[in-house]
């Protein structure tokens, strides 16, 4: 536990020397201030029919999220580097969540406890620091503070993260470190989860992620993430969760003359380590292959694993008799795969139909309809609508 707070201590500290040695250098340098503002809008609908999955319920998400944030941009064109502040606010609903009408409910009904009023739309504030240092050739970005997780850019399976964690959980804590070449992207970036309380545990993720383009059809790239569950005052216990995805990419759009035809050929491989309750790790991997094929706004993509249980702890409980689940693991819960049997080898496929009339930087709109297998074995469907609005 100490090598690894040592360790992203070192990194945080590496990343704020840098921050301050570059904010130190304005000093003598004319400096151009201006008015900065964003505005982020996404609405999703996520109908699961799940029935038939042991690993996911059936159920519908619908809401939509509002991130207005305004702030300062100060540039430094003498030097190549901008700096930016900004402030904002979250704003999300899932619809329907909201109080019942009076005389429909009792006092202590499930729909009156978890009402949404309008301040509960206010789920968190946004507050980040933003440097931008250009040089011939390379762009160094770096972020500190309360900013959206959009703010990364690397290819991270969805055995790292789902689709409903990444809607719900909209922001990083953190800091993120980037650099951009013509042919290169490498981020790292720590995200500080939890502080440890009387029953609220201690946890942080230590993540990165890389791409090359060796040619124009071939790419070498990597993701991980190093997630570190402990304890809380209640409930001792620290669990070591590491994953690791090097992957080669394929895109032959252009020979083809097609929108896109791209293969991602990957190796999932996870290293886990509950140090009070098991004492060793688990090592559970797996393939994964990723194809993605679109013209006129239409594609169909198919991703299909085959590995063992990338989540063997998920049913396990800490010394509060709380469950692990999601609190340890935030990937799609389909790369489970099999319950208690990280050592037996499955398949999982999910083949996704879908048309995509707006993919820009400004508006993004996309209606999916997404099928499971298990094991050959139909799991269940989702039929999906994400619209997504930046200024």
């Amino acid at each position: 536990m100490n090598t690894v707070r040592t360790a992203v201590k070192s990194f945080l500290i590496s990343a704020v020397s840098m921050l301050a040695s570059c904010l130190s250098a304005h000093a003598a340098d004319s400096t151009k201030v201006r008015f900065a503002y964003g505005l982020d809008y996404q609405m999703k609908f996520d109908n699961r029919e799940l029935y038939r999955s042991a690993f996911s319920r059936s159920m519908t998400i619908f809401g939509a999220r509002l991130t207005p944030s305004v702030g300062l941009d100060l540039e430094q064109p003498a030097k190549g580097m901008s700096h930016r502040l900004m402030l904002g606010i979250d704003v999300m609903k899932d619809f329907g969540a909201s109080a019942v009408p009076e005389g429909l409910a009792g006092a202590g009904s499930p729909e009156t406890l978890g009402r949404q009023h309008n301040l509960d739309l206010l789920r968190e504030v946004i507050m980040y620091y933003r440097l931008e240092k250009r040089s011939p050739g390379t762009t160094l970005g770096l972020y500190a503070g309360i900013f959206p997780r959009t703010m990364t850019e690397g290819s991270y399976s969805e055995a790292f993260f789902s689709d409903s964690l990444k809607f719900y959980d909209n922001n990083l804590e953190g800091i993120l470190l980037k650099v951009s070449r013509p042919k290169a992207y490498f981020e790292i970036g720590c995200d500080w989860m939890g502080k440890q309380g009387i029953a609220r545990k201690e946890k942080f993720m230590v993540f990165s992620a890389a791409e090359a383009r060796i040619t124009d059809m071939f790419h070498l790239g990597y993701a991980a993430y190093m997630y570190h569950f402990a304890g809380s005052q209640k409930a001792r216990g620290v669990v070591d969760n590491i994953l690791m995805n090097p992957y080669v990419r394929l895109d032959l759009s252009g020979k083809l003359s097609l929108q896109k035809f791209g293969a991602r050929l990957g190796w999932l491989q996870g290293m886990q380590h509950d140090r009070v309750y098991v004492g060793h790790y688990v090592f559970p991997c797996g393939a994964e292959l990723d194809l993605d094929v679109r013209q006129w706004n239409v594609g169909i993509r198919n991703k299909t694993f085959i590995g063992t249980d990338m989540m063997p702890y998920y049913n396990s409980t800490d010394a509060a008799g709380d469950k692990y689940g999601t609190r340890l693991y935030f990937g799609d819960p389909f790369y489970r795969v099999f319950d208690h049997g990280y050592k037996k080898t499955g398949i999982y496929d999910r083949v996704d139909i879908y048309y995509e009339p707006f993919s820009g930087p400004h508006l993004s709109l996309r209606i999916d309809a997404r099928f499971h297998f298990n094991s050959f074995r139909y799991s269940g469907c989702q039929q999906v609508v994400t619209l997504l609005f930046r200024i």
